[in-house]
Parts: structure tokens; C-alpha cells; sequence
């Protein structure tokens, strides 16, 4: 159960970093580029920016899954599943989002990661949620004053 922690520990840290990194140089370069874009654009560009990074935080644990389950031993994944990595991440989506839809589940170790995924996941997508509100009342600002409100 050790290792279970020790790698739910890293994954964490590892998400965290990303999240922040990613809304960090998000933020920096709306503001230095001084993008020649309607407010309209530079949200949808904010967004998708954002859904890349959660796509890359679900990713990442589905490589932790992978290598906790297949290298060393710590679970399985029981369903209609295989060893194969896109079941891997079809079930860290649905941690992720805590969808849990219940085709798939862990075994051993990799429950504790299912969980700490989920609280994590919760985390990122609310301070995801913070970020777009904040930068969505800057932008409508700037709208108004550009006359794209």
C-alpha cells in the first residue's frame, strides 16, 4: 500500500505543477501578446487551453494506472477492459471527472489511486472554474470598451 501512496503522491504533485504552469503561462501570454483577437476568441482559445491541460492531467494518470497495475502489481482494472492504454485512460476520464460509471473498477492499490484522482480531479476543474470566471469578467471588460461585449 506503500507504493500506492508513494505514486498517488507523485501523480498529484505532477497535476498540480502542470495545472498551475499551464494557467500561469495562460495568463502571462493573454496579457503580453496583446492578441489582435475579439473577447469571443481569446475565451475560446482560454478554454480549449484549459481542456488540454486536464486532457494531459487524465493522460498522466492513466500512465500511473498502467505502470502501477502492469509493473508493479499493484491492481487490476476489472470489467470490460484490457491491458491496453486506452482503457487505461477511458477509466481516468471517468475518475477524473468523477463520473465513476461503474463498467470499469480498480482492485487493490489502484483503488486508492482511483480516489485520489477523483478528489484531484475535483480540485483542478474548480480552480479551472476560478480561473475562466476571472478571466471572463477581465475580458467582457475589454469587450465592452472594443464594443465586443
Amino acid at each position: 500500500m506503500l507504493q500506492a501512496w508513494l505514486i498517488a503522491i507523485a501523480l498529484v504533485v505532477v497535476t498540480v505543477v502542470i495545472h498551475y504552469e499551464s494557467l500561469r503561462l495562460l495568463s502571462g501570454h493573454l496579457e503580453a501578446l496583446k492578441l489582435p483577437v475579439r473577447v469571443r476568441v481569446r475565451m475560446i482559445l482560454v478554454l480549449l487551453a484549459i481542456f488540454a491541460t486536464h486532457i494531459a492531467e487524465v493522460l498522466i494518470f492513466a500512465a500511473g494506472f498502467m505502470f502501477a497495475s502492469h509493473v508493479l502489481g499493484l491492481g487490476t482494472l476489472v470489467g470490460d477492459v484490457g491491458p491496453v492504454f486506452r482503457d487505461f485512460v477511458y477509466f481516468s476520464v471517468s475518475s477524473y471527472t468523477s463520473l465513476g460509471l461503474g463498467d470499469i473498477f480498480p482492485t487493490g492499490g489502484l483503488r486508492l489511486l482511483t480516489g485520489i484522482e477523483a478528489l484531484i480531479g475535483l480540485l483542478m476543474i474548480t480552480w479551472s472554474a476560478s480561473f475562466t470566471f476571472l478571466y471572463m469578467q477581465k475580458f467582457w471588460r475589454l469587450g465592452r470598451a472594443d464594443g465586443d461585449a
